[in-house]
C-alpha cells in the first residue's frame, strides 16, 4: 500500500495561509512542541477577580471596623474621666491640686467625697473616711484620670 500525496486535491491558497515569516505572531503553536494556546475561560477571570475583590474589600472593612472600635473605646475612656472629674469637682478639696500629681478620692460616712494628697496606706489610725474611691491624677486639660487601683484596703 502506497501512501503517495495526490497534489491535485490540496488547495495551494488555503495551505498559504498556513505559512508565516513571523510564527511568533500567529494565534496557534507552529511546531510540534509550541506552547499550547487556548482561549481564556471569561467566567474563570470573572469569579477569580471577584474573589479577589472580595477578600481585599473584606480586610478594608475589618481594618475600619478595628479603627471604630479604637474610636468607641477612646470615646468611652473620654467619657470615663469626665464622670470622674465631675464627682471630683463636687468634692471637698482642701487644697490647689497640681497638673501631673496623684491623689486620692475618699468617701465619708455622711456619703460626701473629699479628695487627699494622703494614700489609704498613710493614714493611720485617723482615717476620716469609710470607702476609699481610687487614686486619681489631675491631667493638663484638667480632667481627672483614674489610675489603676493600687491600694486594697
Amino acid at each position: 500500500m502506497s501512501n503517495k500525496i495526490d497534489i491535485s486535491k490540496i488547495d495551494l491558497e488555503k495551505e498559504k495561509d498556513k505559512i508565516t515569516d513571523l510564527p511568533g505572531l500567529i494565534e496557534y503553536a507552529h511546531t510540534v512542541g509550541g506552547a499550547l494556546i487556548k482561549p481564556e475561560d471569561k467566567g474563570k477571570i470573572k469569579g477569580q477577580a471577584m474573589s479577589a475583590m472580595g477578600d481585599q474589600t473584606s480586610r478594608q472593612f475589618d481594618q475600619i471596623f478595628s479603627q471604630m472600635k479604637t474610636l468607641l473605646d477612646q470615646a468611652n475612656e473620654l467619657k470615663r474621666r469626665v464622670e470622674v472629674s465631675e464627682r471630683i469637682y463636687e468634692s471637698d478639696m482642701g487644697f490647689s491640686p497640681v497638673i501631673g500629681k496623684s491623689y486620692h478620692l475618699y468617701t465619708r460616712a455622711d456619703g460626701t467625697d473629699f479628695l487627699s494628697m494622703i494614700a489609704p496606706s498613710e493614714w493611720g489610725r485617723s482615717r476620716k473616711w469609710t470607702e476609699y474611691v481610687g487614686s486619681v491624677k489631675l491631667l493638663s486639660d484638667h480632667t481627672w484620670e483614674l489610675l489603676k487601683d493600687q491600694y486594697s484596703e
